[in-house]
């Protein structure tokens, strides 16, 4: 009897996490392998040049660097926040005596018996607080890296650039891709934590959201360029292949 009741989150739940991760595992080969084809790919070079432009021109661009990567920021505030109050009302849920979570238990497809409640409301706390812990984390790299443009500017005045200092540019550059690939997977973690919210009322809904987000991530992922008769790419984008694999650390 139990099996009956819980063969649709034995199949689906599943089905619904396999989906995210071989789209992720192929997004990763796709930046590697060409990262201009990828929007992650192109923010990452193009944080690159700007970085060191805002660097080399300091002085009258300091306040600049401030306010981008304090807009930056306050997008990574806003996320975590809205985790946190996602964790706050699991809590919630979780504390409240039987008779309120009874008529949603009651309301779903698949399993709903006490442990199977508990595991998706588990579940789903766990994914936000892995969102908040992320964005947390790329705040402060982005508070560490807003010190370091501005504090180290003078590494352009240097013979190499500084290359052969602790602290150099290819520092800087480091730091501020962490910070960005904390946001990425805050975000992603977020996004993931839809489909477990939603696997509280069935795990049919649960397993098409996520299937529905996979072409959503895509369009926001991959970007499309026109290519001309002669095969050459519309949109030119001048780059060496040792500033995209510098620039793009994923």
């Amino acid at each position: 009897m139990a099996w009956r009741e819980s063969y649709l989150d034995l199949v689906l739940i599943p089905v619904g996490l396999l989906f995210p991760i071989v789209y992720h595992m192929w997004l990763w080969r796709a930046v590697r392998s060409c990262p201009l084809r990828s929007t992650i790919g192109i923010n990452a070079a193009a944080r690159r040049l700007w970085v060191l432009s805002m660097m080399k021109d300091n002085e009258k661009k300091a306040v600049l660097v401030v306010q981008s990567l304090r807009n930056v920021i306050m997008g990574s505030t806003l996320v975590a926040t809205t985790s946190v109050l996602f964790c706050t009302g699991v809590a919630a849920v979780l504390s409240s005596t039987y008779a309120v979570k009874k008529p949603i238990s009651d309301a779903v497809f698949g399993a709903h018996g006490e442990y199977m409640m508990a595991l998706k409301y588990v579940a789903l706390l766990t994914a936000f607080l892995l969102s908040f812990l992320c964005h947390t984390l790329a705040i402060c790299t982005f508070n560490q890296a807003t010190f370091l443009v501005n504090a180290l500017s003078h590494l352009f005045a240097l013979p190499n650039g500084g290359r052969h200092l602790p602290v150099n540019k290819e520092y800087v550059l480091e730091v501020l891709d962490r910070g960005f690939l904390l946001n990425f997977v805050g975000n992603r973690l977020f996004f993931g934590g839809v489909p477990f919210l939603l696997w509280i009322f069935g795990p049919v809904l649960a397993c098409l959201c996520s299937m529905v987000m996979i072409p959503v991530l895509y369009n926001i992922d991959m970007v499309y360029i026109e290519r001309g008769k002669g095969g050459e790419v519309s949109d030119k984008m001048e780059t060496t292949d040792a500033d995209s694999d510098d620039g793009m650390q994923v």
